[in-house]
């Protein structure tokens, strides 16, 4: 079972955050979960749920046990996919736990100057939860990269006339619904982290707030 380590690159523990790496621990167990480089303020702040977790202060290369070898960077800069096999030959694999920026600003290249192998999970920019669970299909399940259902670019909506498009890639999960007229048919929805639509909407309604 790989370990899957997020070096957190916030200034803080936002709200955000906090959802997405619930998500996390949800998808691969608090015993697979590593969050590192936390500032005393972060631990300090962070939910007990998080906490169940491995919280370091320190950055990945000072954790207790980890040896560099046995990591592998996923970088959106990498020349070579991550494939299956990948899980038998690393360990640990590690994420920048940064807030998606739309365009990208390459905040992993903080990461990259440690010279850890690296791999990348295709073009489209993911969420942090979104790359931890398309990384476990990959080299836990041993899902082929490609082979992963996705949905880039969703329109999410919290009622008929209000919605926003969220500039990233998800896992798509199929699910049936019935229609007011009682007819059943199948829709595709991005997997995002329990929470997350009501912060949208939250944000959203700020937003209009001058």
């Amino acid at each position: 079972m790989a370990k899957f380590v997020v070096d957190h690159m916030e200034d803080g523990m936002h709200e955000w955050c906090v959802l997405e790496y619930k998500h996390m621990i949800s998808v691969v167990g608090k015993e697979n979960m590593h969050f590192s480089s936390l500032s005393d303020a972060c631990l300090a702040s962070m939910p007990e749920e998080l906490k169940e977790a491995h919280c370091h202060k320190e950055n990945v290369l000072n954790l207790p046990g980890v040896d560099p070898k046995d990591v592998c960077l996923l970088d959106p800069s990498a020349t070579e996919p991550l494939k299956p096999e990948d899980g038998d030959t690393f360990k640990y694999f590690l994420f920048g736990g940064i807030l998606g920026d739309d365009p990208p600003r390459d905040r992993t290249k903080e990461l990259r100057k440690l010279g850890f192998v690296n791999r990348h999970l295709g073009p489209v920019q993911m969420s942090t939860d979104t790359a931890v669970n398309v990384t476990k299909h990959v080299v836990d399940n041993k899902v082929p990269l490609d082979q992963v259902p996705y949905i880039d670019g969703p329109e999410v909506f919290f009622s008929k006339h209000e919605s926003v498009n969220m500039p990233f890639r998800y896992i798509a999960e199929t699910k049936e619904i019935t229609t007011k007229s009682g007819e059943k048919k199948f829709i595709r929805k991005p997997i995002m982290p329990p929470g997350m639509l009501e912060l949208l909407k939250k944000d959203s309604e700020q937003s209009l707030d001058f």
